[in-house]
């Protein structure tokens, strides 16, 4: 599909010989390209990803555009990210900024403040006024980043150059309680040991914000992360990341047992894969001595394309999805409880209708299955293609052109 945009008055195809220098004089002027996928079309912004000018939609946007644009999304009540929109996720039409209502601290007061939290409300669901949990940060950062998306034609393309850049575009039209979300977020830079120096000074410049005192409390930062190791210490553990030579984080030991025992399932795909990658989210303070020390955590697993992946189910299933030229997206948990189904990836651009692809997991209940039922009763516009784990092997992906049923992988 090519795709015509408008760049102020000026309507092009992307494909067209002038389509780069109009781009160009658009990010400069800052202005916003419309999307003419429908009338009267749909508002994007323009990011600057590593050198190359890229046209991204705005947050939670995808389902403004049209089903056959590359740029559409699938609902989000497919995923966990539909209980969270317009409670603890708020989309500003103004400035198109999402603003972040978040279930954790970015001040820590002294005395009164909790030990070490590892994200235990990640696996509840809150009855009342939504907040979202450290693990639905990471989830909505990857989702908007685009880092969810694949397709064979990209392997060999995604490294932490690419991901740092993608996460640092998409915070920045994030606000959390009333502040860029930006300005209080560390993500390492990819390291070049030719500009050690200036990356160390651009890295302690950011770091002072939770070096300066605030009467009687301690602000915090959000550190976003790959995990090199959890190396031994004296007391508790050191967190070595990658990217960041030389800067250590404290972790007090009963924390990395609490850790070990929430993430055990991350922490075992990580350690039984030699290409996956560990991702880290953390609130991070300054403590004696200029220690920087774990406030909250919670880990991610992602696959060698930087796929997110629960458990051994869904990396089989991404391993296979990763090998299809067409698109697929992964879906995210949020904070949805583990019992809990959603899309584990969807196929959107499958003809004649998308997919939606479940796993049920050997120990789903009941209350499980009647859950899923309705999530795909819900959708007669989708295919449902469904693997049910405790009956054999991964059946076979869909293929193009099989109508709804056809889509089943178990109908039992």
């Amino acid at each position: 599909m090519t795709r015509r945009y408008r760049l102020d008055c000026v309507e092009c195809s992307e494909d067209h010989g002038v389509f780069p220098d109009l781009l160009g004089d658009a990010y400069r002027r800052r202005v916003r390209p419309i999307c003419l996928c429908r009338d009267p079309g749909v508002e994007m912004y323009i990011a600057d990803i590593a050198g190359q000018l890229v046209i991204k939609r705005m947050p939670l946007t995808g389902g403004r555009h049209d089903a056959a644009c590359p740029s559409y999304e699938l609902p989000y009540e497919l995923s966990g990210l539909g209980a969270l929109m317009g409670t603890a996720i708020r989309l500003d039409g103004s400035d198109g900024v999402a603003s972040l209502k978040p279930d954790f601290a970015l001040l820590k007061r002294a005395k009164t403040a909790r030990a070490a939290n590892i994200g235990q409300g990640c696996d509840s669901v809150r009855v009342g006024g939504r907040k979202l949990s450290l693990r639905a940060l990471l989830h909505f950062l990857w989702h908007e980043s685009g880092l969810t998306e694949w397709t064979v034609n990209w392997s060999g393309r995604r490294h932490w150059w690419q991901v740092y850049h993608h996460l640092m575009e998409a915070a920045g039209h994030m606000a959390i309680r009333g502040e860029a979300l930006t300005e209080c977020l560390l993500i390492p830079e990819p390291f070049k040991a030719e500009e050690r120096a200036a990356i160390e000074e651009r890295r302690a410049h950011k770091l002072k914000r939770i070096l300066k005192p605030s009467a009687g409390s301690r602000r915090l930062m959000v550190l976003v992360a790959e995990v090199k190791d959890f190396a031994d210490a004296r007391v508790g553990r050191q967190i070595v990341i990658k990217h960041m030579p030389g800067f250590r984080l404290h972790l007090e030991g009963e924390t990395w047992k609490s850790v070990q025992r929430r993430f055990e399932p991350e922490l075992k795909l990580w350690q039984s894969g030699q290409t996956s990658h560990l991702i880290m989210i953390a609130t991070i303070a300054s403590a004696a001595a200029g220690v920087v020390t774990v406030n909250e955590i919670a880990l991610m697993s992602v696959s060698e394309q930087w796929l997110p992946i629960e458990n051994g189910y869904e990396q089989v299933l991404i391993e296979r999805l990763a090998r299809l030229r067409s698109k697929s997206v992964k879906g995210l948990r949020f904070d949805l409880a583990r019992g809990q189904p959603f899309a584990n990836a969807t196929l959107p651009e499958m003809k004649p209708r998308p997919v939606a692809l479940y796993i049920v997991p050997p120990s789903a209940d009941l209350a499980f299955e009647a859950k899923l039922k309705e999530m795909i009763e819900a959708r007669p516009d989708l295919s449902a293609w469904v693997w049910r784990v405790a009956n054999g092997e991964m059946p076979p992906l869909p293929l193009p052109g099989q109508g709804r049923d056809g889509a089943r992988g178990d109908r039992a």
